[in-house]
């Protein structure tokens, strides 16, 4: 069947479907990808040849021996946490490294027990469906827009929004010295240096680059990067200069959530005076691959 026929037997299906499901019909075949068999995505297989590269410089946990506050915070957790980082390993990864051996879901809740239970996983990136369905259904078109990851860490965020964006500047701040070698290695490496850039810097000392920026990124950025009154700087900096009205602000988890866990200092920003919260269509991307739950963990607020 060639092209011009294919077309037409579409339109005699599409003619044939009761009218209240054609809607149903034409949102499935924009958002879902069910048809991803017979298409090739090409943006995500960058991503995945990215992510490739990324874990052949890191230890399965992805995180260095240096980030000795992380390593700290996760051995803390009042369940036994590991990090998995989504951008590198997805769910089939994780379970292909479970079969494996080389990772397991579980922990023993006494010795010699068949008793377990699943261990917490926590990551600081975003998976690539999570970063599709981010640039494609949370935020708006970016043209001419300056996007600004906080704490870009791999820099997921730069490239999916180089691919799956049209952002003039895409710039990432990052207070470890060892991952902005790694994004700048990737950002060379798959020519993406026109638009993205990877700054060595704390955040609350980028007055400039926040006020200039359209949309923020924070993806689990000070709990276990900052101390508390490292987390505190880093709050007021970004409420008093990332002040662009109608400028878009994604969080995961909620700031609601993540200045409670300031333990009382919550007064820190006076989020009702700064921002408000744009609701999120979680089943707006339909995919047989995507969890729900990742997607309602992102949130979206616009600065008044």
């Amino acid at each position: 069947m060639n092209c011009s026929d294919a077309k037409t037997e579409i339109l005699r299906i599409i003619a044939q479907v009761e009218p209240q499901e054609l809607p149903k019909l034409i949102d499935w075949m924009k958002n879902s990808d069910d048809l991803d068999d017979c298409l090739i995505d090409n943006q995500k297989v960058i991503l995945q040849s990215i992510a490739e590269d990324l874990r052949t410089c890191l230890p399965l946990e992805a995180m260095f021996s240096s980030e000795t506050l992380a390593i700290q915070k996760t051995q803390q957790n009042p369940r036994p946490t590991i990090h998995v980082d989504a951008f590198l390993y997805d769910d089939e990864a994780v379970d292909l490294l479970c079969e494996e051996g080389k990772m397991s879901r579980h922990y023993c809740l006494g010795c010699s027990s068949q008793r377990t239970a699943p261990l917490e996983f926590i990551s600081h990136s975003f998976s690539i469906l999570e970063l599709k369905f981010l640039f494609h259904h949370v935020l708006p078109d970016l043209s001419g827009k300056v996007l600004v990851d906080v704490g870009s860490r791999l820099g997921a965020v730069l490239y999916g929004g180089y691919l799956y964006s049209s952002a003039s500047r895409l710039v990432g701040v990052e207070i470890s010295a060892e991952f902005v070698q790694l994004q700048s290695m990737a950002a060379e490496k798959y020519g993406f240096s026109d638009r993205i850039q990877v700054i060595h810097a704390n955040i609350s000392s980028q007055a400039a680059l926040l006020k200039e920026a359209d949309v923020l990124i924070m993806n689990n950025v000070f709990e276990y990067f900052l101390d508390l009154n490292g987390q505190m700087i880093a709050w007021q900096s970004i409420c008093q200069n990332f002040c662009k009205k109608n400028s878009l602000l994604v969080t995961v988890p909620s700031i609601q959530e993540a200045l409670t866990k300031l333990k009382g200092n919550c007064g820190v920003v006076d989020v009702s005076q700064w921002i408000e919260e744009i609701p999120v269509n979680c089943d707006a991307y339909l995919s047989k691959d995507c969890d729900p739950d990742s997607f309602k963990q992102i949130h979206l607020y616009k600065v008044l």
